[in-house]
């Protein structure tokens, strides 16, 4: 692997577009993160790119200046770009447009389930310069083949350490013999697990390799995290007690979908407004949820994991963890969706006993003794 030789301070510094200057500049894009600093200069130059960094650090103008950049000099190739869930396409996509909406001229189809796969298909029938899909549903158009990757000499693979936490493993194999042998390949993610150096290995060329804040990415420094130590029963009150403390947007996740909806309905009972996000609500009800989070009506959401990496709203100014997550990388991600884009937010975490161990697994420390008190009755 190649480390990054090369950097830059502010963006008209790079040779782009003229029309790719201008959606920079339109969306207030003056001087890059770590991430793009660092790997940008390499990947314009169409070399492969490894990119270790924090999540909300940057990474899709990471790659989605130099693929742009290259669909624009080349029209060619077309641009792939893998997300691990719906949201997170969705969010891709629209920076991607955002970029290239001040005359770039560039096309792309966003590519996941919950949509109408006939209008995805035409769609790419009637041309276009770049996708970005969720494994699961581009795999169901190369079968029926209505869409081929034999031109997409530009692949991105983002957030690496969640596809394949979510199973997408032999997905991303079958993909893989669907594209070009000859292309370049930029791979992101926020953490670098063996299985990512495994698939790094084997797909990518020797690769630059940037690791911005070490080798497994910890949370931002702008995040204030702090603990509270409950009880089951008690837990539901002292989330109402703080909510009513806080102010501006509050990201609640859960473990499971049925106590998201548990905890949704007894939010707005209590008077809060609130939105919920899990895997059984449609794709309606969860653009509409992102939407309305988005614009703070509601300010809250509760959420399970499947929002963990699938939001990309930078004003969201605390996260609590209602229940814990089951690994430092989920918690990593979960917190991340504070303090993006330079901000500060705040991380809440509600411990029951029950937690203790796992959470200090989590926060990789050793727990402490506890001292268990017994009583003693006189005999």
């Amino acid at each position: 692997m190649e480390m990054a030789d090369e950097t830059f301070q502010r963006f008209s510094e790079l040779d782009l577009p003229e029309a790719l200057h201008r959606g920079l500049e339109k969306m207030k894009f003056t001087e890059p993160t770590p991430v793009q600093a660092a790997t940008i200069p390499t990947a314009l130059k169409g070399k492969d790119v490894m990119g270790i960094a924090q999540t909300g650090t940057g990474k899709t103008a990471a790659f989605g200046i130099p693929m742009l950049t290259r669909l624009h000099d080349d029209r060619y190739p077309i641009g792939l770009v893998l997300a691990p869930t719906r949201e997170l396409a969705a969010q891709i996509h629209k920076v991607l447009e955002q970029m290239a909406g001040q005359g770039l001229k560039i096309n792309g189809s966003l590519v996941v389930g919950g949509e109408s796969f006939r209008k995805q298909s035409n769609q790419y029938d009637r041309g276009i310069d770049y996708i970005v899909a969720t494994p699961g549903r581009l795999i169901d158009h190369l079968r029926q083949k209505s869409v081929s990757l034999e031109r997409a000499e530009i692949l991105v693979l983002d957030e690496v350490d969640r596809i394949l936490d979510m199973g997408f493993a032999p997905q991303i194999e079958e993909i893989m013999r669907h594209v070009p042998k000859k292309r370049q390949t930029m791979l992101f993610s926020a953490t670098l697990p063996p299985e990512i150096q495994n698939l790094a290995a084997r797909f990518l060329h020797h690769p630059l390799h940037v690791s911005i804040g070490g080798p497994v990415a910890k949370p931002v420094d702008q995040i204030e995290e702090q603990t509270v130590e409950t009880t089951a029963a008690a837990k539901q009150g002292l989330l109402i007690k703080h909510l009513q403390e806080k102010k501006g947007k509050v990201l609640i996740f859960v473990k499971t979908k049925d106590r998201c909806e548990i905890l949704f309905k007894v939010l707005n009972r209590e008077g809060f407004g609130c939105v919920r996000l899990h895997g059984d609500c449609s794709q309606g009800e969860r653009k509409k949820a992102l939407e309305d989070f988005k614009q703070g009506r509601p300010a809250i959401m509760v959420a399970t994991d499947l929002a963990g990496r699938g939001i990309d709203i930078v004003d969201i100014e605390h996260v609590i963890n209602y229940d814990l997550p089951h690994s430092r990388e989920d918690y990593i991600h979960r917190i991340g969706r504070t303090a993006r884009a330079g901000r500060s937010g705040t991380a809440l975490n509600f411990l029951t006993p029950g937690d203790i161990d796992g959470y200090y697994a989590i926060m990789n420390k050793k727990a402490p003794k506890r001292v268990v008190f017994r009583s003693h009755r006189k005999r």
